[in-house]
């Protein structure tokens, strides 16, 4: 089975040894995305701007994917603050198509980058 990187200036370049995604055969793995803009590098400012950023980056790799968010069928959110679930919610529901992807949210101790959210996607290519 081969995997290729996928990248793109739409979203933050990796601050680790990682791809922002990897395609390998119909599916493609979205590395977790923080409300950083690419064009700065700068965080977003608070939990909803942050969330809104990262799934707008996460949409930039899906398209270099060749992928929209109505291809997403799994994600997941890591929250610094569990307390922060329904405004994140409000914001994801802007994002996700009818039916939504499976999902799995975590609280966690800390994000990169003193991140409050972080969103990674798996999406199927279409034939």
């Amino acid at each position: 089975m081969t995997r290729q990187a996928v990248s793109t200036s739409g979203a933050p370049a990796a601050i680790g040894p990682y791809s922002q995604g990897i395609a390998s055969a119909d599916l493609v793995f979205c590395s977790g995305q923080l409300g950083l803009d690419p064009s700065t590098g700068e965080m977003a400012a608070g939990v909803e701007a942050q969330a809104e950023r990262a799934l707008r980056n996460l949409a930039a790799v899906l398209d270099a994917a060749g992928c929209s968010w109505g291809d997403v069928v799994k994600t997941t959110i890591y929250l610094a603050d569990i307390a922060d679930f329904g405004a994140v919610n409000g914001v994801y529901a802007g994002f996700t198509p009818d039916p939504p992807p499976a999902r799995s949210t975590f609280a966690v101790g800390a994000l990169p980058k003193g991140g409050l959210v972080e969103i990674d996607a798996i999406a199927r290519r279409r034939s």
